[in-house]
């Protein structure tokens, strides 16, 4: 005896696309999806900063200092105990003025050197090139 089934499998397109279609935007997915930028080279200027301390503490610091009271002074707008006040109290306090390292292991800018790079734009408000050549400051540091 014949047995007639009661299920037929038909294969229809219709059940199939709704499958094809979800895997063909599977397989756009990494199209969509941005790739990752290269990472830019920076580019190492040596600023050559333990100099830049030498001649800061050279022209304004030291017992015979190039510059006289009253250049700094005018300079800086203040006189100069206030100044090293102002550089011990933040070095003290603050964070970024604390003596640190670079990811090479170099010392960093010296609390008198961010000091001095902070105060002279603050007295002239200009910008960070202002004072870069002289403090020996990377823009990063001064902004």
């Amino acid at each position: 005896m014949a047995s007639s089934s009661h299920y037929h499998y038909n294969q229809n397109d219709d059940d199939v696309d709704p499958f094809k279609n979800i895997f063909e935007d599977f397989l756009q997915i990494p199209d969509i999806i941005p790739k990752p930028r290269e990472r830019k080279t920076r580019i190492f200027i040596e600023r050559e900063r333990e100099e830049g301390q030498d001649q800061l503490w050279s022209d304004y610091f030291s017992e015979t200092p190039t510059f006289p009271h009253n250049i700094f002074r005018r300079r800086f707008r203040m006189n100069k105990t206030l100044f090293l006040r102002i550089v011990h109290r933040l070095e003290q306090e603050v964070d970024y003025f604390k003596p640190s390292q670079d990811a090479t292991g170099r010392s960093s800018l010296t609390a008198l050197q961010k000091c001095t790079a902070a105060i002279r734009e603050l007295a002239y408000g200009g910008g960070a090139d202002t004072v870069d050549e002289y403090v020996r400051l990377e823009i990063t540091k001064s902004l």
